[in-house]
């Protein structure tokens, strides 16, 4: 058995590279893996008993699921682009048991075809559970052609702009393909925010963490490409309104609302400062919005405004506060908290 044990630890069971990240390797091959069968009427049924008897059990069992904003959608008819932030693999989960059922039925997930479609058996269970098809990375004509046609054929789409998940929780710079789609298809685009998905499983967690952790995925206002707009532009008005929801989630759709009017609105990619305190901010416990803990640190709510704004702290008589509200008995009512 210990022999066996060995020759599995060694076995290449996948055919991801294995070279570093840092490497420059030539142009990944597209990945011819067929998908069409999972949207078929056989393959959605046999969706339908995954996430009914499978998939949605099991997120909501391993964490505490809270959909805010989902109203948006009684106002849309589908196809729409949904582009989220990536930073867990909790996210193709949680965003396709938060949608209502109509709408799930009608929506492909795409997925990085040099990852969730590098060999067979991974391919089936992706494709099966997640309707998903192969996105190249560094796209491909092949990609999107197969993701404009099926928002030609009235399927919605959930993309991640990112191409991969966030090392620190925080969003990075978006890809132009989901804008692309969308002025090429005349569809619009909803930014949909998931909060607490880095908390509850970050990258290198092969499973959720214990204490069943809040995950929040909040809908936000739909986007339109407007004529003669380009995919760039685009992208960021879409990567901005990714910023608003979660914004909204923060402090709520009124400050949202007037920070955006100021020109002040949340950065998505978070404060720039040192790493360690980027991924510090970023692990703190979600709490959820339904009833709040007697112990929620709402005395310490400066410590992330001091983080944002790059202020440093001082000693005082009432102890360490943000430099400048030295005397101040209480933080700043405006101060965002943790």
């Amino acid at each position: 058995m210990d022999d066996v044990r060995m020759v599995a630890r060694g076995w290449r069971w996948t055919r991801r590279p294995l070279v570093p990240a840092s490497v420059e390797r030539e142009r990944e091959r597209s990945q011819d893996f067929p998908t069409a069968w999972s949207r078929t009427p056989l393959g959605r049924a046999a969706r339908e008993v995954v996430h009914r008897a499978g998939l949605a059990p099991v997120l909501h069992f391993e964490v505490e699921v809270e959909v805010c904003g989902q109203e948006i959608l009684d106002v849309l008819d589908p196809p729409v682009i949904f582009v989220l932030n990536h930073s867990s693999h909790l996210d193709a989960a949680a965003i396709l048991t938060s949608l209502p059922t109509k709408w799930r039925r009608k929506t492909a997930l795409g997925a990085a075809s040099d990852y969730f479609f590098d060999v067979w058996y991974r391919s089936i269970a992706t494709t099966l559970v997640f309707n998903a098809f192969p996105i190249a990375r560094r796209g491909g004509l092949r990609s999107a052609r197969l993701a404009r046609g099926l928002l030609g054929e009235g399927w919605s789409l959930v993309l991640f702009p990112e191409g991969t998940r966030t090392a620190d929780g925080w969003v990075g710079e978006f890809r132009t393909g989901a804008a692309w789609l969308a002025i090429e298809a005349g569809v619009p685009v909803i930014p949909v925010a998931l909060i607490g998905t880095y908390q509850a499983m970050p990258r290198g967690r092969g499973w959720p963490a214990p204490g069943r952790p809040p995950v929040r995925v909040r809908f936000g206002r739909p986007i339109r490409p407007v004529a003669g707009e380009r995919p760039a532009a685009f992208s960021d008005r879409l990567r901005q309104g990714l910023g608003m929801a979660m914004e909204e989630d923060r402090s709520g759709w009124w400050q949202a609302i007037r920070l955006d009017a100021e020109g002040e609105l949340f950065d998505p990619g978070g404060p720039q400062v040192a790493t360690w305190r980027r991924m510090w901010e970023t692990s703190r416990p979600v709490r959820t919005k339904r009833a709040r803990s007697v112990w929620s640190p709402e005395d310490h709510a400066w410590e992330a405004e001091a983080l944002w704004t790059g202020r440093g702290w001082v000693e005082s008589e009432d102890g360490l506060v943000p430099d400048g509200q030295a005397g101040d008995p209480s933080p700043s009512e405006e101060s965002w908290g943790p």
